[in-house]
Formats: C-alpha cells, structure tokens, sequence
C-alpha cells in the first residue's frame, strides 16, 4: 500500500487530504465540549488504528463533514478555536517539532508554515509566510457556509497558540483578517486572540506583534532545529517525487478554474516551460491538456456534489465553466445523470 507521501495525485482526493493528526485535534476539542467522540469516530469510519497512525490522512471534505457533525452535536459554533486552544506543536508533526526549537517566533512559525504540506494539501492554495510584514496568510476556501467556517478558525487559532506556546506569552498577535463574514462572535473572536479582528476581509491572515516576531522561543535548539528541518526536507522531496507531468498539470489546475478555464500557456508558464514542450511531455504520457483538464473537472464535480452542500452554480464557478447549464451538460457527459440527481443518490446511501 503506498504511503500518502509516494502517493500522486491521481491516488488523492481532488479536493486535498489531511493528516490525522488534525482530526485528533478536532476530536480532542469535541470531547473537551461534551461530544461523545467515540460515537463520532465510529460514525465516520475512524478506527482507533486510523487515529493513532502517523501516516493516515482523510479527504479535506469529510474532515469538514465531521466538524460541521462535531459543531452540531455540541452546539459551539466557535469550535475551531477551541481547536486552536488545544493544540500542541506536536500536533503539526515533524514542521512542529522543529518550529519549536528555532532561534525565534517569527523562524518558529515561518518553519511551521513553511513545511504544512507535509500534513495538509488543499487544491485551494496553500499557507505562505510573508516575514517583511510579519503575516501568515491562510489560502481562500470560499465559498464559505458552515461546514467550512471553522476550518479558517481552527488554522488561525492554530498558528496563534504555537506562536504562545513558543514564545510564553499571549498578546502575541497585532491583528487577524478573516475572510468570510461576521456570524455575530466578533467580541468572543477578539478576546481569543486578544487583539482586532476583520471580518469580511481580503484574506485570512494574523499579524504577528514585531518584539514577539524578535523573540527568542523557549525551547531554542539550534542542533535539533537543523536536524528536524532536513527531515523535513526531505519528506518534502517525497512528496513530490514521481509526479508525471500530468500530476503536475492537474495539481495547477484547481487553484485556477474559479470562474475561468485555464489556457494551456497559462499551465506551461507556471510549469517553466513552453506551450509546445508541455504538450510534447504530455503526449510521451499518452495524455493531453483537454484529457487532463476535463478528468480534474469531474472528479472535482463528483467530489464537490458528493461531499458537499455547494449549490450548483457555485460549483460551476469553481470548476471555471461559464454558467450552471455547462456545468449541467458536461456532468451528465461524465456520470450520465444530473448533477442533481446524483446528489440524491449520494445523500440516500449511507
């Protein structure tokens, strides 16, 4: 059985996976909130041996299924930050670790960020550490609605207590932006993380005080930080290596499609090479761009009726066709039944 870090791709669902070591998180925070986890865990098919494993990951739309399941059966739907309050280090697994024991806060949080797809990739985009200002920025996931509200409470919340944790101390933050609208917690969410927040904003991201940023974290190993930062490099390389051009193309698309179809000089750009030498690379593949770019379409269409409450012209914007009606031709093309028509089926199995 391959390992998610040789896994391509093609092996992975569309949408992103994540590790584990999030849900236990998740779990952790719904048990602290009175939910009878166990229940829940049976309940989505995870068995303690799935928990406990280092390597075992669940698609990014069932971990929103069982957070929006975990805020339902407990009530608070500001359970992402309590996510937050509850996290370790060790819970970001090896990027943890070794952001934990570097020279400062901002290296800290900067090593964290640096190294999240080692635990979490999202066909949305991906964090990005932005020093000369101090930020951390966490990737759009819009459209937003409450299976997905506590996923950017959760990172934010996150990312502000391994900053606390390195650093011991808790007005660490300037201030957080939070893309989606406010739901009415706007004092709950500015006492958590003891400065103003945004809602509505550009983005979501936290802006980290400039003397924390300097500060020197508690547990500062110079040794152990070089250390854990090869390991990680190297599982970096893991992740990527034997990825086809194909992979690579279908990776690109998704961030992309949202309201438009990506152009093959587009893919080729970002890829570093010509139009002409990306189509050559993919016809040595027996593939092309088309193939590539319609089977990433539907199985992010099957995905996204599947998995998620999206409506449909949502979904059309996502997958960059131009209306709903296109979106509703192609998916009858694909799966021969309407897009509507398969979610039926979908919410009727168990």
């Amino acid at each position: 059985m391959k390992s998610p870090l040789s896994q391509t791709p093609s092996d992975r669902n569309p949408l992103g996976d994540i590790s584990v070591l999030y849900v236990s998180v998740l779990l952790r925070a719904a048990e602290a909130e009175g939910v009878n986890v166990q229940e829940l865990a049976h309940r989505f098919q995870l068995p303690e041996q799935t928990l406990t494993s280092s390597a075992a990951r669940i698609s990014i739309p069932r971990f929103m299924r069982l957070g929006h399941a975990a805020i339902q059966a407990c009530g608070n739907t500001a359970l992402g930050l309590r996510m937050g309050a509850l996290t370790r280090p060790v819970d970001a697994g090896l990027a943890g670790l070794a952001g934990e024991c570097a020279s400062t806060a901002g290296s800290a949080i900067q090593t964290l960020v640096r190294y999240s797809l080692l635990t979490s990739r999202n066909s949305r985009g991906t964090p990005k550490a932005k020093p000369e200002k101090r930020m951390l920025e966490f990737y759009s996931i819009r459209p937003y609605n409450p299976f997905n509200y506590f996923v950017v409470d959760s990172v934010l919340s996150a990312w502000t207590q391994f900053l606390r944790t390195v650093s011991g101390r808790w007005d660490v933050l300037e201030r957080v932006s939070i893309e989606y609208p406010s739901t009415g917690m706007d004092e709950l969410f500015e006492a958590w993380f003891s400065c103003p927040v945004q809602f509505g904003a550009a983005k979501n991201s936290i802006t980290v005080r400039q003397d924390i940023w300097r500060q020197d974290t508690l547990q500062v190993q110079s040794a152990m930080h070089e250390k854990l930062t090869q390991l990680c490099d190297v599982e970096m390389r893991e992740i990527q290596r034997g990825w086809t051009t194909g992979d690579r193309v279908k990776s690109l698309l998704t961030p992309l499609f949202r309201g438009e179809t990506p152009s093959l000089e587009t893919i080729a750009s970002k890829l570093g090479v010509t139009p002409w030498t990306l189509q050559r690379q993919l016809a040595s593949e027996n593939t092309g761009f088309r193939e590539l770019m319609d089977e990433t379409r539907k199985q992010l269409a099957r995905d996204y009726i599947r998995e998620t409450e999206t409506s449909l012209s949502e979904i059309a914007w996502l997958l960059g066709f131009s209306n709903p009606a296109a979106l509703h031709k192609a998916y009858r093309r694909w799966f021969e039944i309407s897009p509507g028509e398969h979610r039926k089926q979908f919410r009727a199995s168990p």
